[in-house]
């Protein structure tokens, strides 16, 4: 017999969840967008190689993939504010440790506490969602307050590191992760302890679930293979630091209205055919991205890569919440993107070193967009049918 999701939140200021969910959802993303000048501020002040930084970047995102699929047993159980007040701290610890060395060893443990803060904040993130009635809804919300933070953020991290180097923007970032974290205390709380889940165990995740873990790694693999180099793939056609921030503003900004969009409209669409739209657009930005030679034309690619990447993440999650309402999948779905982008961001530094140069990353992502369309479209279409699956008809239950 399923029950229904608890429904105390419903009487929450609805800025209360907005805030509490954005704010984490900041803090979980702050090394995805924001460790690639990082890894150019490290390449510049001590010459690694993109191969070593492709690596230290592969540490952050295994540790937060790590976190994502300890938490996911446990989901119901946990109480998504503790977790991220924990998550903060050991952000914030790590990225200051991380300011005070240049031992690749030392940054490399550092890349790993940040990976599991991250990977714990973002679990927060799923949870709080998941525990709400509309979950695609809710995550939405959460990237387009988000992008808003970030355009601020992109603006003015590249001028620290102009002032201060990258250790100016390590300090900076866990600055930043210390506000987020406080305001991460007005996330939905408490546990999930309805219906008859308390005394069974978690159901296996089944074919389809399997198909939307699938979709996402192959999305993350080619997508964000070139996401820690990205600054450097602007440097290369002479984009300075500084302009590229710029750009992520903007695109980051694009994203906040599109994002806000797809919440506004999000009960009503289907699934199949937005989602392969979205899709097919982020492949292409990607081939765009490492193959046009201009900035206007970079920068457009980048604004259509942005756009269309925080667009295809919530309604890949959305297919997480449908086979599983639980927030158990689309937690696994999230460990399954950082697992796929780990691999893929050591791919790239490969690429980098063995053709010297990012040009063959962009169409590999293309490729794998297609293959998690491919992946995906039969899953989605059978819940278009299923009148059970109606967002704008039916209530969300636990299963």
């Amino acid at each position: 017999m399923a029950a229904t999701r608890p429904s105390g939140e419903d009487s929450r200021p609805f800025m209360f969840t907005l805030i509490g969910i954005g704010a984490a959802s900041t803090a979980a993303h702050l090394g995805n967008n924001f460790t690639t000048y990082l890894v150019g501020g490290l390449i510049d002040r001590y010459q690694f190689t993109p191969f070593a930084m492709g690596a230290w970047n592969m540490a952050e995102t295994l540790s937060y993939a790590a976190a994502m699929f300890l938490i996911a047993p446990r989901a119901r159980q946990l109480d998504a504010r503790v977790l991220a007040l924990v998550a903060s701290v050991l952000v914030v610890l790590a990225q200051a440790g991380s300011a005070l060395t240049g031992n690749f060893a030392l940054l490399f443990a550092g890349r790993i506490g940040t990976g599991l803060g991250f990977g714990i904040l973002n679990s927060a993130v799923n949870l709080a969602a998941g525990r709400t009635e509309h979950p695609a809804r809710w995550i939405s919300l959460g990237i387009a307050f988000q992008t808003v933070l970030f355009a601020a953020i992109a603006l003015g991290l590249p001028q620290v590191g102009a002032s201060h180097g990258v250790t100016g923007m390590f300090l900076a970032l866990g600055g930043i992760s210390a506000l987020l974290g406080l305001m991460s205390l007005l996330l939905p709380g408490g546990k999930d302890l309805t219906g008859e889940h308390v005394s069974k165990p978690n159901p296996p995740i089944g074919a389809d679930g399997l198909r939307v873990l699938t979709a996402m790694a192959l999305f993350a693999f080619g997508t964000l293979a070139l996401w820690p180099f990205i600054e450097r793939t602007a440097n290369a056609i002479g984009v300075p630091a500084t302009e590229f921030g710029r750009y992520q503003s903007l695109a980051t900004l694009a994203s906040a209205l599109s994002t806000a969009g797809l919440a506004a409209i999000s009960t009503r669409l289907t699934r199949a055919v937005p989602m392969a739209t979205v899709l097919g657009a982020c492949g292409i930005a990607c081939a765009l991205l490492t193959t046009v030679g201009t900035a206007p034309a970079f920068a457009a690619a980048f604004i259509g890569y942005n756009v269309s990447w925080f667009l295809t993440y919530p309604m890949l999650l959305g297919l997480a919440y449908d086979c599983d309402s639980s927030g158990r999948l689309a937690v696994m779905t999230t460990g399954t993107w950082l697992l796929a982008q780990s691999f893929g961001s050591l791919a790239a530094g490969a690429i980098a070193q063995g053709f010297g140069g990012y040009a063959p990353i962009g169409p590999l992502g293309a490729l794998t967009c297609v293959a998690a369309i491919a992946v995906a479209w039969p899953l989605a279409r059978r819940f278009d049918k299923d009148p059970a699956k109606d967002r704008s008809k039916a209530a969300v239950t636990t299963h």
